[in-house]
């Protein structure tokens, strides 16, 4: 029998094409395709003793002990568990590391109960090779960066726009000391599918955030990142009651709001405190002893006010944090940068036509450049 593939095209995940992922669970952990879930034809423990033996003895000998680890019931309950993410998801395609051994046997065996769905040609290395040349061309496309002070919601801006790249957003992290997300940060991998799947949509002018290479734990990919060092900017300029305002938003109601909701009332409130603290305590390199002391005490006394419902106490702890903190590291950094690249610099809102009205004269520009023969 000849089993169906199709090409390692990105239009699948343009298209939003259910994706089965057979490798084992810790494969998966470190980076799976953009979607994917993952039903592994054998688990971890099964994967490294066939490992083992295919390293020590060959390929035959391998296949012959995986086939006795993954037999009768197991067999059939992995067979069951493909079949149901088929009738769930009719289109979904199959895919391994390298679009070999593992998902043709997947495919054989859904093919034995009348089941047949295609892997992906090449599997999972074909597809991130795609997924990694797309951040590659995305250097070289016209870029432009927001950059401002701590609070001035350059992330709400970016994602305003319709070319905008949520960098923060594809590493679950808004790029602080508490900036981290309550659910776990995608691996480095998954970051970069991430941001390559946004990048497909994208074939012309880029808006990102500043960023440091930096995200979290996720690095921007160091073609795009040098792209973004070199890029013209415009640079958001708000009053301090402003962006304290947006501070707070991001760093407690939001936060806050998800906390509550992963993991209820007392347990989330517990974690959202460890976490803030946690946040406050790794800065006391660059705080000091002294000051850090004095915002911890101010953070402990808001978050007892917070309990009796005084949300705004929070503010006697961030306000130096913006001022003493984030806005010195800022103008030094700033102080560093060619002022020329700035194209504009002006309120939120005055940046924010700048960069459209860039991103349309960049678009026509492009339009008219002649093609290559």
């Amino acid at each position: 029998m000849t089993l169906p593939q199709v090409e390692p095209e990105l239009t699948l995940l343009q298209q939003g094409r259910a994706l089965i992922d057979v490798r084992a669970p810790v494969e998966f952990a470190q980076g799976g395709l953009p979607g994917a879930i993952n039903l592994p034809l054998m688990d971890d423990d099964e994967r490294r003793l066939v490992g083992t033996a295919y390293k020590q003895h060959g390929q035959q000998a391998a296949i012959a002990l995986g086939q006795r680890l993954v037999s009768g019931s197991i067999r059939q309950q992995r067979i069951a568990a493909w079949r149901q993410a088929v009738v769930e998801n009719p289109d979904a395609i199959l895919y391994c590391f390298r679009g070999g051994l593992r998902s043709q046997i997947a495919q054989q065996w859904l093919a034995e109960t009348g089941v047949e769905r295609p892997r992906i040609r090449g599997g999972w290395k074909a597809m991130r090779h795609a997924l990694c040349q797309r951040i590659e061309t995305a250097s070289e496309q016209p870029l432009l960066v927001v950059g401002g002070l701590t609070g001035c919601a350059k992330t709400a801006l970016v994602q305003q726009l319709a070319n905008g790249l949520d960098l923060e957003g594809c590493a679950r992290h808004k790029g602080s000391a508490f900036g981290r997300h309550p659910l776990p940060a995608p691996s480095q991998i998954d970051f970069e599918h991430s941001m390559g799947l946004r990048l497909l949509a994208l074939s012309g002018p880029l808006v990102v955030e500043d960023e440091s290479r930096h995200i979290g734990t996720a690095n921007v990919p160091l073609a795009f990142w040098r792209s973004m060092e070199q890029a013209p900017r415009v640079r958001v300029e708000m009053p301090l009651d402003w962006r304290l305002a947006q501070i707070h938003k991001d760093y407690i109601d939001d936060l806050w709001a998800i906390y509550r909701q992963q993991f209820g009332e007392w347990l989330g409130w517990a974690l959202m405190r460890k976490q803030l603290a946690g946040a406050l305590a790794r800065l006391k390199k660059r705080l000091g002893h002294a000051r850090l002391a004095r915002l911890q005490r101010l953070q402990q006394l808001a978050f007892r006010e917070h309990e009796r419902g005084n949300r705004q106490a929070h503010e006697a702890w961030l306000a130096p944090l913006l001022t003493e903190y984030y806005d010195p590291m800022y103008r030094y950094q700033l102080e560093r940068r060619d002022p020329g690249r700035f194209l504009h610099v002006g309120d939120w809102d005055s940046c924010l036509a700048a960069a459209k009205a860039w991103s349309q004269e960049r678009s026509r520009q492009l339009d008219t450049q002649p093609q290559p023969a």
